[in-house]
């Protein structure tokens, strides 16, 4: 459903102790999916991932059905957006920020 959070990621230094810390915190599991990115099994729809240059805090993807109008929209009201970004086999992201510079992605699921 457009607006509901589908997917967070967690940034971290080194992804073996995160994945051990939320392990040990949630019991949550993980399964690699490439490049040191590690989808969690048996806890929220998300992943741990390496932490990059503007990937410090955690990163929640909202629902879109039309990626492309949502982008177009968030410029409308004063947002801003990376290029939107084919994952193969996923469907479509975009990084975010609202008018106010806070960081949020959109993804929009794959046929």
């Amino acid at each position: 459903m457009p607006g509901e959070i589908n997917w967070l990621e967690l940034p971290a230094a080194n992804t073996a102790k995160a994945r051990a810390f939320y392990g040990g915190l949630f019991g949550w599991g993980t399964s690699e999916f490439g490049d040191d990115y590690h989808v969690l099994e048996n806890g929220p729809a998300g992943a741990i991932a390496p932490r990059a240059e503007g990937f410090t805090h955690p990163r929640v993807y909202f629902a879109t059905e039309n990626i492309d109008a949502s982008v177009k929209r968030i410029h409308e009201l004063g947002g801003a957006s990376e290029d939107v970004q084919s994952v193969p086999g996923v469907g479509r992201i975009a990084h975010c920020r609202d008018d106010q510079g806070g960081p949020f992605s959109l993804y929009e699921p794959g046929n």
